[in-house]
């Protein structure tokens, strides 16, 4: 491994002297992010090799509307809230589901199956499953919803936050204030949906995209691999990760989220409402759409006072250039959903680097 890594070392300083400036990286990926903090890669990398933490976490990219939007069904008598840990800390408008527990009927659930046990288990409650996620998540909230469906369970339904990756990041590229080089593209995401998606970043906005592993040694070869391609001025759609990834995908994945799914235009943290970036249950499967059943409408709402979420996942400023980092905003105490998630980056900074302050 110590030789791989020497070997990407040469590749990117080489890279960094004929460009003769910094190339900036984002990496779309929460896991990402954090295996890069735990590992120490960016001890290893050139001064000139800039990581950008973009919108790669679920939990972290939700919109403050959603979150208010989940809190109005918690405060329902009839209605019993089912989540994933992470969202049950994440501050609205008037608390989080977690202050809400004393009074609500808030279950933390592992997957969707899950949640739909509790619908199962409840028939005097009506279970509202706070789905959020990027590709990788969706096919098992379409697998829930279609036995649902198949085993008349009616008083199950889901909130979809469920987001596509693509859109974010056509997005970003497209806001004037962009300052990324490429991107190191997410391996999960990549299982579900190939890495043929990612072509039309090549396409359209002449980006180098690499798909890498998690691995330290995978990590580093896919910032060398994107490295050596700016600098050839040669920039392509490539993958690391042959073991696991493909070029289409998981077929059999995408089928289901397209028979029960469609895209809509929704609202991101940090990126505002982006066209055809979410996912909403088809009219076929409307019965089980929270939105539709309790007429509740999602609104762009402004992020706390003084908390910049917004401009971290934008990849315009490190965590440490917040104000409220690692003051009033810690993983104890958030202020702002990239503090709650252990995906989120300023958790990652806070737990790995909150004293590391980089220029810009």
């Amino acid at each position: 491994m110590r030789e791989k890594i020497l070997e990407a070392q040469r590749f990117m300083n080489a890279a960094c002297k004929k460009l003769g400036r910094r190339i900036n990286v984002m990496e779309v990926c929460g896991t990402h992010t954090v295996a890069i903090f735990r590992s120490g890669i960016k001890s290893v990398l050139p001064e000139r090799v800039k990581l950008l933490s973009g919108p790669g976490c679920p939990v972290c990219v939700t919109d403050q509307g959603y979150i208010d939007a989940v809190l109005q069904l918690a405060d329902r008598d009839d209605c019993m809230i089912a989540t994933y840990g992470d969202m049950i800390r994440v501050p609205g408008k008037g608390g989080s589901l977690e202050t809400r527990q004393s009074k609500a009927a808030v279950k933390v659930v592992l997957s969707s199956e899950d949640a739909l046990q509790l619908a199962r288990d409840n028939p005097d409650k009506k279970i509202i499953f706070v789905a959020v996620g990027f590709e990788t998540t969706t096919p098992a909230t379409a697998v829930a919803v279609k036995e649902a469906a198949g085993q008349g369970i009616d008083n199950f339904y889901i909130l979809s936050g469920h987001k596509l990756v693509v859109p974010a990041m056509r997005a970003l590229l497209s806001a004037k204030n962009n300052n990324i080089d490429a991107f190191l593209c997410p391996g999960h995401v990549s299982v579900i949906t190939g890495y043929g998606v990612f072509r039309e970043i090549v396409e359209d906005f002449n980006r180098p995209c690499v798909v890498a592993g998690f691995e330290a040694v995978q990590i580093i070869e896919g910032l060398a691999e994107i490295c050596s391609q700016l600098a050839a001025g040669k920039l392509e759609l490539k993958s690391m990760y042959p073991a696991v990834v493909t070029e289409q995908g998981n077929t059999a994945a995408q089928e289901i989220v397209a028979e029960c799914f469609e895209p809509a235009d929704g609202y991101w943290r940090g990126l505002g409402k982006i066209e055809k970036s979410t996912l909403r249950l088809k009219e076929k499967y409307g019965k089980f759409d929270a939105l539709r059943q309790f007429s509740i409408t999602e609104t762009p709402v402004k992020e706390a006072t003084g908390c910049r979420c917004g401009e971290v996942l934008c990849g315009l400023i490190d965590p440490p250039q917040c104000g409220l980092f690692a003051t009033s905003c810690t993983p104890d105490d958030p202020v702002g959903a990239c503090m709650v998630s252990t995906e989120g980056a300023c958790a990652a900074w806070f737990k790995y680097a909150r004293k590391e302050k980089r220029e810009r």
